[in-house]
């Protein structure tokens, strides 16, 4: 053990004092965290902003009725011993580090939470001989699998077809706007911007580690430049398009990505072997971006595939023609 540091039970240790109040404070967190997902959710998703309400009030309820068991079998003290308290117990990730989870991933979580708390509460009634720990732990292992059949009702009462449908086309356009776009941004610029000076540089010096280390500077430099464009010009508060400092990030790391695609190669010291790899990689780049703006945009692939890769392509032929000349 280390000194200062106290060590963590073993569930297995826990009086049936212990277990009763540990499930106390374990409810008591839970509902905590659904009221933040609804506060959160609110001013976007009010109709799932609505089933963590409702989650929350279900949680204070059963913290109320275990309460209520404590005071008649224990009385009015309740220990003081939560989640970290114990080895092995499930666990809650802090609200804080859950901010940039979506619409999705947090019903995931919630209902990966409401499970969690079921199946420990179930093995933990097999694992027991004592029958009135037993009994008390399948009334637990009952009232977490209680909490996930009422999440499903609550879903169906506040969140219809239609709201969930209309929820889902916001997350969608939330995350387009937010990530997909600038990342898309960047990947074009990255991709397309470095290949004449990549390029130029290659056919004038046939030097492959020159080319490298001009095209890596020029991904970085892009990607920073990039990067702080994109978080400098829109706040996202009017325009919607989230955390500036997202947007950022995506546009930033994707232009790097698309311009050392084609700089890595040149790591290669056969000139011949590295433009080669260089140029399939440059035209697999174009394809990924033509994707991209399909699957996302709805720009139909075609009219995308010939706009990327021409420009591309005309925009690689000038390297080479001026690096060549």
């Amino acid at each position: 053990m280390i000194p200062g540091i106290p060590s963590r039970r073993r569930f297995s240790d826990l009086s049936e004092q212990e277990i009763l109040a540990l499930a106390i404070s374990s409810e008591e967190d839970d509902a905590r965290i659904y009221r933040t997902y609804a506060q959160r959710l609110r001013g976007e998703y009010a109709a799932s902003a609505a089933v963590f309400d409702g989650m929350a009030v279900e949680e204070d309820q059963h913290r109320h009725r275990l309460i209520d068991l404590h005071r008649a079998r224990f009385g009015e003290v309740i220990p003081l011993i939560r989640r970290e308290h114990v080895a092995g117990f499930y666990g809650r990730k802090p609200v804080w580090l859950n901010k940039t989870l979506g619409l999705d991933a947090i019903r995931a979580e919630a209902s990966g939470m409401e499970q969690q708390a079921a199946n420990f509460y179930e093995k933990a009634a097999a694992r027991t001989t004592d029958a009135a720990t037993r009994k008390l732990l399948g009334d637990l292992a009952a009232a977490e699998a209680g909490h996930v059949r009422h999440a499903d009702g609550l879903n169906a009462q506040h969140l219809g077809e239609d709201e969930r449908d209309a929820e889902d086309r916001g997350a969608r356009r939330q995350f387009i706007l937010t990530w997909v776009q600038p990342g898309l941004a960047g990947l074009m610029d990255g991709s397309v911007s470095t290949l004449a000076p990549i390029f130029a540089v290659a056919f004038a010096t046939q030097d492959t580690w020159t080319t490298f280390l001009v095209g890596a500077a020029a991904s970085v430099g892009a990607g920073i430049s990039m990067g702080f464009t994109e978080a400098a010009h829109d706040d996202g508060v009017l325009s919607g398009r989230g955390s500036p400092w997202k947007r950022g990030l995506a546009s930033g790391v994707m232009t790097t990505l698309g311009g050392m695609g084609h700089a890595l190669p040149y790591l290669i010291p056969d000139f011949w072997t590295a433009t080669t790899l260089a140029i399939v990689v440059v035209f697999i780049e174009l394809w990924v971006i033509a994707w991209i703006q399909n699957r996302f945009m709805q720009t139909p692939f075609i009219r995308a595939a010939l706009q990327v890769v021409l420009g591309g392509a005309l925009v690689l032929a000038a390297g080479v023609l001026i690096g060549g000349g």
